[in-house]
């Protein structure tokens, strides 16, 4: 499985979350610093050397937010930014929160 050749499907609501085997499974195509909380969301912080740096990142997530129809909650400081992950509509994880985190650490 290629996530990076993956897009991110619409989600209203209305299908189940990822169990934790499907979790597990979607986790090995993922950078291993993306901690998996509670099995509800995928969190990575990265650090930068400056602040201008920190906001071309969060542009860049940002854009590519916009293109795959998911966004994720980025809490952003001097020099580094944490990303949460989860598809809120079910509030849990699905193949979306993992395409997107393999997509983002590819910027």
């Amino acid at each position: 499985m290629n996530l990076g050749e993956k897009k991110c499907q619409p989600c209203e609501g209305g299908i189940p979350t990822l169990d934790a085997k499907a979790i597990q499974e979607l986790r090995v195509h993922i950078k291993s610093d993306w901690e998996v909380s509670e099995n509800k969301k995928l969190i990575k912080e990265y650090s930068f050397v400056n602040y201008k740096h920190t906001i071309d990142f969060v542009d860049k997530v940002a854009q590519l937010a916009e293109e795959e129809g998911h966004h994720p909650v980025m809490h952003v400081y001097y020099g580094r930014v944490t990303i949460e992950l989860w598809t809120h509509a079910i509030d849990g994880l699905s193949e979306n929160d993992f395409i997107m985190a393999y997509k983002i650490d590819k910027i």
